[in-house]
């Protein structure tokens, strides 16, 4: 079973967002049942909280439920667990290796990597934009699908 960590600041948007996008094309492709997708944050800031509710809304535009979601915060026991790592932007990647210590199986990514881009998911807490960070999200979890199948 390939198991995938979503990553982001507070897992109450873009991560969340990338879980739950990410268990749709599972499913949709046909593996559903060989994938274990799940996601958190590097911070503890939001920790408990569900995801957000304009996150929530962007996801259900297009037919995807987050119910039950809550945060929680990526732990250093995490790294054996997973085999992949995908942060949204660069400073979660920088998390991520702050809390793991290092990345000597080389599990860490960037989300749009798989897209074919360097640069960052667009994030939604500040330019109020979701619908460019679902495009962004799905892009690159398109692109990590790829990979996979």
């Amino acid at each position: 079973m390939i198991k995938i960590m979503f990553v982001c600041h507070g897992n109450i948007c873009r991560s969340p967002m990338a879980e739950f996008i990410m268990k749709k094309l599972a499913c949709e492709n046909g593996i559903g049942d060989d994938i274990y997708i799940a996601s958190c944050a590097v911070s503890s800031e939001e920790l408990g909280n569900p995801v957000y509710p304009p996150a929530r809304a962007e996801l259900a535009k297009h037919g995807i439920s987050c119910s039950g979601k809550s945060a929680v915060q990526l732990k250093r026991s995490d790294y054996d667990s997973y085999d992949y790592f995908i942060g949204m932007d660069t400073s979660n990647i920088r998390g991520m290796n702050r809390i793991f210590g290092s990345d000597p199986e080389e599990k860490i990514y960037k989300l749009l990597t798989f897209a074919g881009r360097s640069d960052d998911v667009s994030d939604p807490w500040y330019s109020k934009d979701f619908t460019a960070a679902y495009n962004d999200i799905l892009e690159g979890c398109r692109g990590l699908m790829a990979k996979l199948i």
